[in-house]
């Protein structure tokens, strides 16, 4: 009887030693067919697009894309920072990836399993926030324009001034996020957008509040359907959407601004500790493809840094004046750069004065006073039932 019990615990262990082995094995192979791609939203040809990227990549490759969407770099940055996020790729702007690389939170890229790299032009190189090109690829590039609705908006556009001017009031909008904001109304007063000047960023948060009184609010993805349906005028985008923006509404159109604006390059980046490195390589190679580049700069509108896919473009695209501006207008651009850590804590706390002072909230303080009345009611009235309850209960 016992010698029976002893063979049956050994099968079972015999069984359980390889369900083990093989759950083991299983997950490491599932491991090795995923990448988790963390994106700027509209940011990549899909199924409304002539190529459809991300299923082309898990077609050809078996990897599977785990696919989700930011808003803002510094979302992407809390996200990451937190430590909860479970990244293969992300896509940050320039002065993002410089922030990245300071503070170790980027793995440096293999280009052993990125030959497609070589497409990439050579003025995409060694670019200051990167200048070891070690920790990423160019993905797009682009600038900061001034959307606006010819049928509504009169006045020559040719200046940030319009978005502060009172004959627009409540169809302007502005960036939801500090350092677009920041850069614009340092433009405006012909200071350099990556200053270090307290006095310069007080001065340019000082216009931003009195900017509040004239603004309908602060977004940045949903300037792309609030322009579109004209429920606001005036705004500032990225010249790729504002491509995709016009085609959708002819009555909007875009211009640089006199002053200057920003230019910037986002770049295929590999968070520290990605547990899918070889796959997000991968990634980063098919992106870099010719064809796929191509794909992705004619749906999204964006200028792409590889000239292989530039080479694919058709000539209305290379000559269109907001996606490949001239080198007058280039020279009037400055891309943003990773400020000293005092300098962004200055710029948060001027933002959070900004928003604070939101004309919203002199709106919503009566509601809320309001709210708090009806609620000191209900609750008079339930106490005084119960009250009643009580004394009939006597």
């Amino acid at each position: 009887m016992n010698f029976r019990i002893n063979i049956t615990a050994k099968i079972l262990l015999v069984i359980l030693t390889l369900t083990t082995i093989i759950s083991v094995f299983s997950g490491c192979a599932q491991d090795k067919q995923v990448v988790n791609v963390y994106n700027w939203g509209e940011y990549i040809s899909d199924a409304a697009g002539d190529v459809n990227v991300l299923k082309e990549f898990e077609a050809e490759t078996g990897i599977k894309v785990n696919y989700t969407t930011y808003a803002t770099n510094e979302e992407l940055y809390s996200k990451l920072k937190s430590g909860g996020a479970n990244y293969d790729i992300v896509i940050p702007s320039d002065y993002m990836i410089n922030r990245l690389i300071k503070e170790d939170m980027l793995e440096k890229i293999n280009f052993a399993n990125v030959p497609n790299y070589e497409n990439i032009m050579d003025e995409y190189k060694n670019l200051e926030f990167d200048p070891t090109n070690e920790y990423s690829v160019p993905y797009t590039w682009g600038t900061v324009v001034l959307i606006y609705n010819t049928k509504y908006v009169t006045k020559p556009v040719e200046s940030w001034d319009i978005l502060w001017d009172e004959d627009y009031k409540g169809k302007i909008i502005m960036f939801h996020n500090s350092r677009d904001a920041f850069g614009i109304s340092l433009k405006r007063l012909g200071y350099s957008l990556n200053t270090t000047n307290i006095s310069e960023l007080e001065q340019a948060a000082d216009e931003l509040k009195k900017q509040k009184d004239v603004l309908q609010g602060y977004y940045m993805d949903e300037i792309f359907n609030k322009m579109g349906n004209e429920e606001a005028w005036i705004a500032p985008y990225y010249a790729g959407d504002a491509i995709t923006m016009i085609e959708d509404n002819p009555d909007l159109d875009a211009v640089y601004p006199k002053e200057g604006t920003n230019r910037f390059v986002d770049s295929m980046c590999i968070p520290k500790g990605a547990k899918n490195k070889e796959n997000a390589e991968a990634f980063i190679n098919f992106l870099c493809e010719a064809e796929i580049a191509a794909a992705n700069s004619e749906y999204i509108g964006y200028s792409t840094p590889n000239y292989a896919a530039y080479e694919l473009l058709d000539d209305e695209i290379k000559e269109d004046e907001i996606t490949y501006p001239d080198a007058e207008i280039l020279e009037d651009t400055e891309m943003f750069l990773n400020l000293p850590e005092d300098i962004n804590k200055k710029i948060d706390e001027l933002w959070t004065e900004i928003r604070g002072s939101s004309s919203e909230n002199i709106f919503l303080f009566p509601i809320i006073i309001a709210v708090l009345v009806v609620l000191c009611v209900v609750i008079i009235i339930v106490g005084q039932n119960r009250k009643k309850k009580k004394s009939m209960e006597y």
